[in-house]
């Protein structure tokens, strides 16, 4: 290790273009972190939020700052000699971000909570890919829908990042998937296992989607929640998952007779270890659909504003 290292920062909010090279500190570790050498790193919305200074209820970093929450590598340092991370195990896990320096960067200090072993089956590139995804799909499909047989669930956005693992985790604990999806995307949404897919570019899914029990709303724009109310059941639940403004939404779904509410995702890596599990069985599968160099994130950036990419970004860091 060296005292400095590669990084991608920002010094003000704005566009792609603010994302700057740079050479800044190596993290140390602190208490009970686990400091780790960056082999690859996921792009999120969150990452495109927090750089336009936009990430409301999620927090938006102190500038300057590294961005990226994703990260699969190698350790580096424990906590102590008889932790069960130890130096040169493969990882992956969630950064603290907005609270603490991103994944952008060639080393990463996290609390040992957050991280677990990679899943053996994946490189660093495709397990950088699922941490923050996965660990939102989990908990919406998971904890909050408690996805179980007989259940229909609408998914909007299927072939997104968070998407493509909630259509996968909700038809693996029994539930009937309904989703929406590009004409491109829908045979592969089938295979991930939704039962039915919306062409949302020449269908209305209100028109053709049959009362369901849950809708998981994945996508930036209040209307797509607000017509998912059609279609929700009495005493039904709308769960909302984007960083966007939902005033009057939790109201009108009340007058609708039907529950709702948002999702923040929690860093545990004891699920990180389950769904490693799932990914290395064969159950779940991730989907990366480009990767860039670190000196490229912004163009990562700019791909994933301008929407309708399948699965996940990621950025390659160093070799395996």
């Amino acid at each position: 290790m060296t005292s400095t290292m590669r990084a991608v920062v920002i010094s003000e909010n704005g566009g792609p273009e603010v994302l700057t090279r740079a050479q800044i500190s190596t993290p140390s570790r602190q208490g009970s972190e686990v400091l780790v050498r960056v082999v690859a790193a996921g792009v999120n919305p969150f990452d495109v939020e927090a750089r336009n200074g936009l990430a409301g209820r999620c927090g938006s970093p102190e500038l300057p700052a590294v961005l990226g929450c994703d990260f699969s590598g190698v350790v580096v340092q424990s906590p102590y000699a008889a932790h069960p991370l130890r130096p040169g195990q493969e990882v992956y896990g969630v950064a603290s971000v907005p609270r603490a320096a991103g994944t952008y960067a060639e080393y990463v200090s996290v609390p040992a909570l957050q991280v677990t072993r990679k899943p053996k089956s994946l490189s660093h590139v495709e397990a950088a890919g699922v941490p923050l995804a996965a660990l939102t799909a989990w908990g919406v499909v998971v904890d909050v829908a408690k996805a179980h047989d007989g259940q229909r669930i609408l998914i909007h956005a299927g072939a997104g990042g968070v998407g493509h693992f909630a259509v996968q985790f909700a038809a693996y604990f029994g539930a009937h998937v309904v989703t929406t999806g590009s004409t491109r995307n829908s045979s592969w949404l089938r295979q991930l296992g939704a039962a039915q897919v919306v062409d949302y570019t020449a269908q209305r899914f209100e028109a053709e989607v049959e009362a369901v029990d849950v809708v998981i709303d994945l996508v930036a724009d209040p209307d797509v929640a607000r017509r998912s109310l059609q279609v929700i059941r009495p005493g039904g639940l709308l769960i909302h998952v984007p960083v966007t403004d939902t005033t009057g939404l939790a109201e009108e779904a009340e007058s609708a007779g039907v529950r709702f509410t948002d999702y923040a995702m929690a860093p545990d890596a004891t699920c990180l270890a389950v769904i490693a599990r799932l990914l290395d069985s064969g159950d779940v599968s991730v989907y990366v659909d480009d990767v860039y160099d670190l000196d490229d994130v912004a163009d990562a950036h700019r791909l994933l504003e301008r929407g309708h990419t399948r699965g996940k970004l990621v950025v390659k860091i160093a070799e395996d």
